[in-house]
């Protein structure tokens, strides 16, 4: 005892000094942590402040009225049209077919990337996906102009316009499902063996495994998947804006075409506007509306979530 006494005595070895250090990192960490809380939150409500406040000024003009925006399907600023619809369903439409896409081939590759590939198969799937996800935005909107649109004309003949909403999403949906997948994949690997190992002994095959028991434990972080994807379907500025087509047209049907929300704002904000004219307060207004739809849509895709999500303890 006396020979360790002296050891820690001659490295100056002290307790109370090291739980004061560790107490100051953690002080340190923790600070670090609530900035980076407390920035994301407050880039969310300067960004919605800067919106609103632009779009209050186009909400101002005696010639724009709540009834107008949404209660009429014609938009064009310029002449005293202000109907939004135009712009929301081409905006909706696209990124319906979107999910369409990348949802189930998202979750099929997640699935077979998490029960079925070997080491082997997974390292060679990997990479692609990846390079998936790093093509330029703007490359794949000429993707779909010059490869998906002909594609589709052979299908479905001449009903289907060089720019059209179904090649846009289509294209969208391959865009995004390498998120899908990789967060999905993510997902269901987190859930626990001993799941899978019980489903076995009960006489569960490994597809009803995979199907009944790891994708309902996996389904929230499958959700969190799909409000990034929808958010991320919504938001497209260059695919939408080089292949769905350049004027609002109030339409349902994918295959004409039809100008987003991301798509004007990128071709209108591109020409000589004059400050606080009304097409310039108008792209506000239009981003004002974007924000609200996004962030309804991610409100439902929770609900729904949190409805049918399975808990494991």
């Amino acid at each position: 005892m006396k020979q360790e006494n002296t050891i820690m005595e001659n490295q100056n070895f002290r307790p109370l000094d090291l739980k004061k250090k560790m107490r100051l990192g953690e002080s340190v960490i923790q600070t670090l942590l609530f900035l980076a809380g407390f920035l994301s939150i407050f880039i969310t409500v300067a960004i919605v402040y800067v919106l609103g406040k632009e779009a209050w000024l186009f909400f101002g003009n005696p010639d724009v009225t709540f009834a107008k925006f949404l209660g009429t399907t014609e938009w064009s600023p310029g002449i005293g049209k202000f109907g939004i619809w135009p712009l929301v369903t081409s905006t909706l439409t696209t990124s319906f077919i979107a999910m369409l896409v990348s949802l189930p081939f998202g979750l099929a590759a997640a699935l077979y990337l998490s029960e079925y590939a070997s080491p082997k198969a997974r390292s060679a799937l990997k990479p692609i996906l990846e390079i998936l996800a790093g093509i330029p935005t703007v490359v794949y909107g000429y993707f779909a102009l010059l490869f998906m649109t002909p594609l589709l004309q052979f299908i479905f003949g001449e009903g289907v316009q060089v720019y059209n909403m179904l090649s846009a999403g289509i294209v969208m949906g391959i865009m995004i499902l390498p998120l899908i997948s990789s967060m999905s994949e993510d997902a269901l690997s987190s859930v626990p063996r001993a799941l899978r190992e019980g489903s076995y002994a009960m006489g569960a095959t490994k597809i009803e495994t995979s199907l009944q028991v790891v994708l309902p434990a996996a389904l929230s972080g499958i959700g969190a998947a799909l409000i990034i994807g929808i958010s991320r379907a919504v938001g497209e500025t260059m695919i939408v804006a080089v292949a769905a087509g350049a004027g609002p047209n109030f339409t349902f049907n994918p295959f004409l075409a039809a100008e987003t929300m991301t798509g004007h704002i990128a071709r209108i904000s591109g020409g000589d506007l004059s400050y606080n004219s009304i097409d310039y307060t108008s792209l506000f207004a239009i981003a004002l509306m974007l924000f609200l739809v996004t962030l309804v849509l991610n409100l439902i895709s929770q609900g729904i979530i949190n409805r049918f999500r399975q808990r494991y303890e």
